[in-house]
């Protein structure tokens, strides 16, 4: 028997849209199929093959978040095939600074109406970033909550699972004074601080969309980079000490959450290449620049700590993987934190 509801469906939720949406997000999730993905979509669990080979103590590893604010933008622009690479990228980009590959990703999506096109639109960002990490989409839920949610919006969250070898777990209690920090230059403001930005440049249901207005806000949508793949071949040859994600918080609360205790992150402002919407938004908000780099990247997305001797192989490694890597600073002896000279 069909399965359909006209009494939910006039309460506001048309459970036969959902199954439309599935069937158009197929396609997106085929691409995402790694060896150990043993799921088909539309199970009640997501199930992977945990290949361990090479692997004597393998410790899992796993992170969860979400696009937040920077979704008004999707909405406003109706563009809606990008935040999901954000959403994978908040997650695979934390799990990898542990030193961990990154397996599977689950998605939540909660929307006020169930729009098939939308939502399939919405995985199709979802399995990109996964593709990108390497990642197998093996599951996830799409909830229609109807006077929750306005009709055209939703949220969007994530969870990633990844796997280390124990041994390989990256510690950082072998910092050394002089090691030094490299950047990994970030795409943009990638997937945080939206809550500012959106105030800086007007962005709310009432925005008008000039041209000038819709090329800002569509590189302002630009999505997160995946850093996975440079990072794993980096591993394989270099003894990293650290790395970090530069997420909401910047330099100032990521970089040292990745540093021993009495060590610091001696950056040289100089050195960081601060891409020109940052420029913008400080300007236009009249932000001071110590406020700029406690919220934002400011064009590093990823932070990494070598040995000294290391330095040119691991950026020769980072460059080959496709990354415009560059030192910004080094390890000093200190009571933590990041001096930023």
């Amino acid at each position: 028997m069909k399965s359909e509801s006209e009494s939910y469906k006039a309460a506001g939720v048309d459970i036969t849209a959902g199954y439309r949406a599935v069937e158009l997000m197929k396609t997106h999730i085929a691409r995402t199929m790694t060896k150990g993905a043993l799921s088909d979509i539309g199970g009640f669990g997501g199930l992977f093959d945990l290949d361990l080979t090479g692997i004597n103590h393998p410790v899992l590893v796993s992170g969860t978040d979400g696009v937040g604010t920077k979704l008004k933008l999707a909405f406003l622009l109706d563009r809606h095939n990008t935040v999901g690479i954000d959403c994978v990228a908040m997650c695979v980009n934390d799990v990898i600074c542990c030193g961990a590959k990154p397996l599977f990703f689950l998605d939540y999506i909660a929307c006020g109406k169930n729009v098939p096109e939308r939502i399939a639109a919405i995985v199709e960002g979802v399995a990109e970033g996964c593709v990108q990490s390497g990642a197998a989409l093996i599951g996830g839920e799409t909830a229609e909550m109807p006077g929750f949610y306005p009709e055209n919006e939703y949220d969007l969250a994530g969870f990633a699972v990844g796997v280390v070898d124990r041994e390989k777990i990256l510690r950082n209690d072998r910092m050394e004074a002089g090691d030094v920090i490299i950047a990994l230059p970030s795409s943009g403001v990638h997937s945080n601080g939206f809550s500012l930005v959106r105030r800086v440049f007007g962005v709310n249901d009432e925005t008008v969309l000039t041209p000038e207005r819709r090329d800002l806000f569509e590189n302002l949508l630009t999505p997160t980079k995946i850093y996975v793949k440079p990072m794993l071949a980096l591993f394989e040859k270099v003894d990293v000490r650290a790395v970090s994600h530069i997420t909401g918080g910047g330099f100032y609360e990521n970089i040292p959450r990745s540093f021993p205790k009495g060590m610091t992150a001696k950056i040289e402002k100089k050195a960081v290449r601060v891409l020109p919407i940052f420029e913008r938004l400080a300007a236009e908000g009249k932000i001071p620049e110590r406020d700029m780099f406690n919220t934002f990247n400011m064009g590093v997305g990823m932070s990494v700590c070598v040995p000294k001797k290391d330095a040119d192989l691991a950026l020769s490694i980072l460059r080959d993987a496709g990354e415009d890597a560059y030192i910004i600073g080094e390890a000093v002896k200190g009571d933590g934190g990041v001096e930023l000279c």
